[in-house]
């Protein structure tokens, strides 16, 4: 297909779509390109010559059972887009599966930049790298002091026994993709299941929290938009805060295709990250060990799915060639993190 009809978006179908849901929306014909980073959902811009638009639809096969949940997407930057949390605003869900060929959701675009590895950063300079890196966390903080009932969440996650559940839950998906030996995942998985901290207060959790996953832009490099949301929920607000530690924390690989910005220059440290979460939330981080080695696993997992994608020729970008050489650098990192504390 060519660069304006990539695979997995259908534009005359999408207008068709469009036309009908949102008379007066599309004034011209439609374009549309994937835009490159993400590794698992897929995700265009789409454009008409006048305005722009973002779609976002799980992956061209294999996708897990629970993973790739366009419904659950749609609601979440729903229900926080009247909030102070930064989100695109909402367009459109649509479920039917005769459009796409998945269900699907369409937001509007924000002009904004994210930031995936130390040598993107680099013009920013050390003040300005390290301004964002800070506000990443206060963002973060502003997310978990939502009320879920406020914005009509409360039922959007079962908290109780939510990091039992998410342990299980990402063992279930390590099986789902599991066609090689990965040594000392299992050793990781059980030990994070005898060492279970006690979760706070639940609080809406995005779930893949970090610099790549925000756009930044504006004269300040504010956060403006929060994006890939599919692995939101109500639970643990420390898991949120595990993630941001581990891609906080150098892989130590050159030319990971997972992000790298820990080595750019002015890049806070991962304990002045937590240190400043603990003071703008007030809660407890002393077991934030767990939470970052839950990290790595939690990602050692969707990177195997993501490269099994790949052997079964179902991925569509560049750099998945490399995301299986990446997996057992993480276990490796999980397991290192636990025994250090």
């Amino acid at each position: 297909m060519s660069p304006d009809h990539p695979p997995g978006l259908d534009l005359d179908r999408l207008r068709g779509l469009l036309d009908r849901e949102r008379p007066g929306l599309v004034t011209g014909p439609l374009s549309g390109r994937l835009i490159e980073g993400g590794r698992s959902n897929l995700t265009y811009a789409v454009s008409d010559g006048a305005a722009r638009w973002v779609v976002r639809r799980p992956p061209l096969g294999h996708v897990l059972a629970t993973a790739h949940d366009m419904r659950r997407e749609h609601r979440v930057i729903s229900a926080l887009h009247p909030t102070d949390v930064p989100v695109p605003r909402p367009v459109l869900l649509c479920e039917d599966e005769e459009v796409l060929g998945a269900p699907f959701y369409v937001m509007e675009f924000v002009d904004g930049t994210p930031y995936r590895t130390a040598d993107q950063l680099a013009p920013l300079g050390p003040e300005r790298t390290r301004a964002a890196v800070l506000n990443l966390v206060d963002t973060l903080v502003g997310l978990h002091a939502v009320d879920p009932a406020e914005v009509g969440l409360a039922d959007f996650g079962r908290p109780e026994g939510f990091l039992d559940r998410q342990l299980r839950r990402w063992a279930k998906q390590l099986d789902a993709s599991r066609n090689r030996d990965l040594a000392g995942i299992d050793e990781l998985h059980a030990t994070l299941g005898r060492e279970l901290p006690r979760s706070p207060a639940a609080t809406v959790v995005h779930g893949d929290y970090r610099l790549d996953n925000v756009l930044i832009g504006g004269g300040r490099d504010e956060i403006r938009a929060i994006l890939d949301w599919e692995m939101s929920t109500l639970g643990d607000p420390l898991t949120d805060l595990g993630l941001l530690v581990m891609y906080s924390s150098p892989l130590g690989m050159p030319d990971s295709p997972v992000s790298t910005t820990a080595q750019a220059p002015g890049h806070p440290a991962p304990a002045e990250l937590i240190e400043r979460y603990a003071a703008r939330s007030g809660r407890d981080v002393s077991a934030v060990a767990w939470y970052t080695a839950f990290a790595w696993f939690k990602l050692a997992v969707i990177l195997e799915g993501i490269h099994y994608r790949y052997t079964l020729g179902r991925t569509v970008g560049r750099g998945f060639d490399r995301i299986g050489d990446l997996v057992p650098v993480f276990i490796e990192h999980g397991l290192t993190t636990l025994q250090e504390g």
